[in-house]
């Protein structure tokens, strides 16, 4: 078994209730552990939701993790992720004086486009994988943009 910190990704179904976010927050920090990414969503039509947190830990730590998730009364499943699709979007806010041709060339190359204009800014919008969503935000660093928000991971297993 390997003892790398690596970046994992876990997909929890739950049922929603009041407190599931927090009981399954504070078993993370609880136990120390950090959460660099957490999205939650219902899934239409029914009467759950999928939690999709990112962490950083050997396998040994996400197995403890799994098992106590595991043990939590409104988990219904919890994934560890292999073979998934990830993507998380990337707003920045730019000055309208910067180059707006180069911003919006950029952006399409990680599936994005500018998506508001006002009259002294503008807004892009980008949808990938993380990594490339780290990427996209330092070729953006040279455009001076005045503000970036950043969603967090959404997963699916194939």
């Amino acid at each position: 078994m390997t003892t790398d910190n690596a970046r994992r990704v876990i997909s929890v179904i739950v049922v929603n209730e009041a407190s599931v976010l927090s009981r399954i927050t504070d078993l993370f920090s609880g136990r120390g552990y950090n959460i660099t990414s957490l999205t939650v969503a219902p899934i239409p039509d029914s009467k759950y939701s999928r939690l999709t947190i990112a962490t950083l830990g050997s396998v040994k730590i996400m197995e403890q993790i799994t098992k106590q998730l595991h043990k939590l009364i409104p988990v219904l499943r919890v994934y560890e992720h292999e073979d998934m699709v990830e993507k998380e979007m990337a707003l920045v806010k730019f000055e309208i004086t910067e180059n707006l041709s180069d911003i919006n060339t950029i952006c399409e190359a990680y599936n994005g486009k500018i998506v508001n204009a006002g009259e002294t800014t503008v807004i892009a919008m980008v949808a990938d994988e993380p990594k490339r969503i780290d990427n996209f935000l330092n070729s953006m660093k040279r455009y001076n943009p005045k503000e970036i928000v950043r969603s967090g991971a959404v997963a699916l297993e194939r």
